[in-house]
C-alpha cells in the first residue's frame, strides 16, 4: 500500500561543501523529515534527542537516537542536549558547527529559554525571545496581520489569567465558530478528557462548557475563538520559509492542502499536499516575515475563504513544520538555507520549489476519496505519476523502515474511517 517515492540519489558529499554536525529535539515525522534534508544535502548523520524513541526515527541510518524517557523534565532535556553537543565536540572538535533544531512550539520556546547555556555548545537559528512569544501567540498573531493588511478570520479573545471562574466575553459571530489555544506551548501543559488541538463550537452553551473544562484543567493562557472559514481541507494551503541572518526570506515554498489528519489531537496537520506557487499568498507572508524581524525556519497555515477567495492567514509556527519534506522533495532542500545562513555565513538567492510533487502519508486509494473536485482530482491523479514522496520513505533506510510504512499507511485508514469517513464542507 505504500506510494512510490521521489528517487533520491545516496548522498556522496564532495570537496568544498560544508562540514556540519546537527542535533534535532524531538522525534516526529517532521524531525526525521529534517535529518534527512541534512543527509541528503551534506551527508551529515543528525544526533535526535527525544523523550521517547519512536516509528519515525526508530533504527535509522541516517541517525543517532537519544532516549531520555517519558518523565523527563523540562532541564533534563536541556542536559541532554548538552551532554550530546558536548560528545560530538569531542569527536570531532570544537571548530565544527552544531546546528541545533526543534520542530514544536513547546521545544523551540524551550530552546528559546536556554538559549544562552545551549548557545555555549550549539549554533540556534531560532527567533529573538521577544519576536517568539509575539508570533507565537495566534492573538498577537492577528494583531500583526491587521497591521499590514494581511486578512485573518475575526478573532475574539478568552483570556484564563485571572482570578476566579473565566467570563465569556460576548461572542458576536455566527455559530459555528472555531475555538484553540493562544500558544499551543502553554496548551501543552494542561491534561484533561477530551483535549483537541482545535474544537468546533456549535452554540454558546458549549463555549461556556468548553471555558468551565480549561478552568478546572488549571489552563491559565488564552484561547482564541473565530468564525469558521468554510471549505473543506482542500481550501487550506501551507507557505515554509526561512528568513537569514540579514533579515532576508532565502527559502520559500509553497503548497496546495488536499487533506488534513482528523484525530483529536492531529486535526489540521496536512496529510496529503501538492506544491504549487502561491503567488500573494507567499508575498503576505514575506511581508509578515519582514514587519516583524522574524528569523530562522516558518510555517504558515491559509485558508482560502469560498465565500470570496480571500486568503485568510491562521498562524504562522516558529519552526520549519512536520511536512517540511514537501519543499526537499520539490528541489528545495530545507537545509540549504540554514547551513548558508549560520555556517558558512554567506548570503544566497532565494531557493524555491522547482517541481510539482505529491506530499502524502495516506495510501493514494484513500486519498482520492476525500478530493471532491474533479478537475482537483485529476491534477492531483497526473502529478503523482510523476512524483510522490513519504517522509519517511527513504533510499538508504532498510526493509525495516518499507515495513513500518506500510503498516502505518494501514493505520492511517483506520484512523479516517473512525474520525472523519467522509468529507464535509468545512473540514470538521
Amino acid at each position: 500500500m505504500t506510494s512510490a517515492t521521489v528517487p533520491f540519489a545516496e548522498p556522496t558529499p564532495a570537496r568544498g561543501l560544508p562540514d556540519v554536525e546537527v542535533v534535532l529535539l524531538g522525534g516526529d515525522i517532521g524531525i526525521y523529515a529534517l535529518a534527512r534534508a541534512f543527509h541528503e544535502e551534506y551527508g551529515t548523520v543528525s544526533t535526535v534527542v527525544t523523550r521517547q524513541v519512536s516509528g519515525p526515527v526508530a533504527d535509522s541510518r541516517i541517525l543517532r537516537t537519544r532516549e531520555v524517557g517519558m518523565g523527563a523534565s523540562d532541564e533534563q532535556l536541556v542536559s541532554a542536549l548538552l551532554e550530546a553537543g558536548r560528545e560530538i565536540r569531542e569527536r570531532r572538535g570544537a571548530d565544527v558547527p552544531i546546528i541545533l533544531l526543534a520542530n514544536a512550539d513547546w521545544l523551540v520556546v524551550l530552546m528559546s529559554e536556554n538559549r544562552e547555556v545551549l548557545g555555549e555548545v550549539f549554533v540556534l537559528p531560532i527567533l529573538a525571545p521577544e519576536t517568539l512569544e509575539a508570533v507565537s501567540d495566534k492573538a498577537e498573531f492577528t494583531r500583526l496581520c491587521t497591521e499590514i493588511g494581511v486578512p485573518t478570520p475575526r478573532t475574539i479573545i478568552i483570556d484564563f489569567s485571572g482570578e476566579g471562574p473565566t467570563r465569556v466575553p460576548e461572542i458576536d459571530l455566527p455559530y459555528p465558530v472555531v475555538a484553540k489555544t493562544s500558544r499551543s506551548s502553554a496548551y501543552s501543559r494542561v491534561s484533561f478528557a477530551g483535549k483537541k488541538k482545535v474544537y468546533e463550537i456549535a452554540s454558546l452553551a458549549e463555549l461556556e462548557e468548553l471555558v468551565r473544562t480549561l478552568d478546572a484543567a488549571g489552563f491559565d493562557d488564552r484561547f482564541v475563538v473565530q468564525e469558521m472559514v468554510g471549505g473543506d481541507d482542500t481550501a487550506m494551503r501551507s507557505i515554509t520559509a526561512y528568513v537569514d541572518s540579514r533579515g532576508e526570506v532565502t527559502l520559500l515554498g509553497g503548497a496546495h492542502v488536499l487533506l488534513e489528519e482528523h484525530t483529536p489531537g492531529a486535526l489540521g496537520n496536512p496529510a496529503a499536499m501538492i506544491t504549487t506557487d502561491q503567488g500573494e499568498i507567499a508575498e503576505q507572508s514575506v511581508a509578515f516575515l519582514q514587519h516583524t524581524g522574524y528569523r530562522g525556519y516558518a510555517n504558515f497555515d491559509v485558508k482560502v475563504d469560498p465565500k470570496d477567495g480571500v486568503a485568510k492567514f491562521f498562524e504562522v509556527n516558529p519552526r520549519i513544520g512536520r511536512n517540511n519534506v514537501y519543499m526537499t522533495a520539490a528541489g528545495a532542500n530545507v537545509a540549504r538555507a540554514v547551513v548558508a545562513d549560520v555556517v558558512e555565513q554567506r548570503a544566497i538567492e532565494r531557493i524555491t520549489p522547482q517541481r510539482e510533487i505529491l506530499y502524502s502519508i495516506v495510501p493514494k486509494p484513500l486519498l482520492w476519496r476525500y478530493i471532491t473536485d474533479p478537475a482537483l482530482l485529476r491534477r492531483v491523479k497526473a502529478i503523482a505519476k510523476g512524483a510522490t514522496v513519504h517522509p519517511l520513505l527513504y533510499g538508504p533506510e532498510g526493509l525495516g523502515r518499507r515495513k513500518y510504512v506500510a503498516l502505518a499507511m494501514v493505520n492511517q485508514v483506520r484512523k479516517f474511517l473512525r474520525h472523519y469517513p467522509k468529507p464535509t464542507t468545512d473540514g470538521f
